[in-house]
């Protein structure tokens, strides 16, 4: 299907790059809102905004298909007071700006999909979490989740359809949490981290994109929405699958203490890793859609054969 108008908000970033290198073959034009301008690339415009004020942007909002918000600060990072703060407004602010100019205009997107966490949910290790039966944890991840999809859903948007989408670990080529991780299998250190009993809930960038295109063209699909592959796995099976991949036969594991210290170095905080998140993406699949990477195994060997 062909569309006319793809809008991404704060699109600018890695997985931002992932929706406009997909869409740009399936839409008329893909803009993206960006506090930097950017020149042209064939039908991929980025017009300036502050995502604190309204301006002429808003005009490029009329007759969307697709509005997907991608705002936020990058949470690997330490938990200071500045950087909570910068991880709090940088995501509510834009997403209440958003809120206010969608439920104003008189010809809205028809669908505005809010990038959020599946961090929402609590440590489960004893069972998966679904958008149905999923339990909230809690702590700053978690607050910082809820007062957003709060914001989010807070006024009543009766033209524009609506969907929070739970994002799990990314997995791709150019940036996220992948090339790190093969760079520890690289030098032998990739190993179990911690315990390596935690479950990682992870996607690949291109079901990312597939299950993006997904909701535009199903009606029926609103609100909460879980973006994780069906099969997640431990850290410890997850490492063994990128080894095996890369050829790389033993990886020293980093304990939890090991982990603390060297989260202090690198400036980010240890949940990132320790946190178990085992999430399915139910909605999803009573729906119907088709992950083309449903195994971290298929979806690792991918993005190794590209890289390499």
């Amino acid at each position: 299907m062909r569309y006319n108008k793809i809008v991404l908000a704060g699109g600018n970033g890695y997985l931002g790059g992932v929706l406009a290198h997909y869409f740009k073959s399936l839409a008329e034009e893909v803009i993206i809102l960006s506090r930097r301008p950017k020149p042209a690339v064939e039908n991929i415009r980025t017009i300036v905004w502050d995502a604190k004020t309204e301006g002429e942007w808003i005009e490029n909002l009329k007759g969307a298909e697709l509005l997907v918000n991608l705002c936020g600060k990058n949470v690997n990072c330490r938990y200071t007071s500045e950087n909570r703060s910068a991880i709090y407004s940088s995501r509510l602010g834009p997403t209440g700006l958003l809120r206010k100019v969608v439920s104003e205009l008189s010809d809205p997107p028809k669908l505005w999909v809010n990038v959020t966490s599946a961090t929402i949910y609590r440590h489960a290790e004893d069972a998966p979490q679904t958008e149905r039966a999923g339990e909230l944890g809690y702590g700053f991840s978690v607050d910082v989740c809820q007062k957003w999809e709060e914001v989010f859903f807070g006024t009543n948007t009766p033209e524009t359809r609506k969907v929070a989408l739970r994002m799990g670990i990314v997995l791709g080529q150019k940036d996220g949490v992948f090339p790190r991780l093969l760079n520890l299998v690289k030098f032998g250190l990739g190993g179990k981290q911690g315990s390596g009993s935690q479950y990682v809930s992870w996607i690949h960038e291109q079901d990312v994109a597939r299950c993006t295109e997904w909701l535009l063209e199903h009606e029926g699909l609103n609100g909460v929405v879980n973006c994780t592959a069906p099969q997640p796995l431990t850290n410890a099976d997850l490492m063994k699958v990128i080894r095996q991949a890369y050829g790389v036969p033993f990886g020293l594991p980093s304990p939890a203490w090991l982990l603390g210290l060297g989260a202090r170095v690198i400036g980010t905080e240890p949940e990132l890793i320790l946190k178990s998140r085992w999430v399915l993406p139910e909605r999803l699949t009573d729906s119907g859609f088709t992950f083309q990477f449903p195994d971290a195994g298929s979806a690792v060997r991918d993005i190794i054969s590209i890289r390499v």
